[in-house]
């Protein structure tokens, strides 16, 4: 198990979550591109009962690319994208490896929505790539 620990840019949001080596998902995604202000998001999903959250979060809803809804959370001071909760996926929690006080713990294991990848994005690596949402 590994210990990871983050948090927002002021400070007014902590988190730690357990996870077995973290492996991140790069999605590349319009909705992903948007929360995160990006050109992709590096997420790693953890068991919501392995997560400690300090702080307020504010909430957005929406319909994912799944058709089902998902919750964004983000520090209402800053507007860091801190994680989701995807419709698809209940009692998981995804956190944005952005926000990791160390995001070098997370090794990226595949890519998906890579046909809405901005051309000059390439992540290293021999790792499953999916033109959307992998099935």
């Amino acid at each position: 198990m590994t210990t990871i620990t983050g948090g927002c840019l002021c400070g007014a949001v902590r988190y730690t979550a357990e996870a077995d080596a973290p492996s991140a998902t790069v999605c590349h995604c319009r909705d992903c591109q948007k929360f995160t202000g990006s050109a992709f998001a590096a997420l790693v999903m953890v068991p919501k009962e392995a997560l400690t959250i300090g702080g307020t979060l504010k909430t957005f809803s929406s319909v994912g690319g799944s058709g089902k809804p998902i919750l964004r959370l983000f520090c209402p001071e800053c507007g860091s994208s801190i994680a989701e909760e995807p419709g698809t996926r209940p009692g998981m929690v995804i956190l944005n490896v952005g926000t990791f006080d160390d995001p070098a713990v997370a090794t990226p294991a595949r890519e998906i929505f890579r046909d809405d990848a901005l051309s000059w994005v390439h992540v290293a690596g021999d790792i499953p790539r999916f033109a959307k949402r992998p099935g």
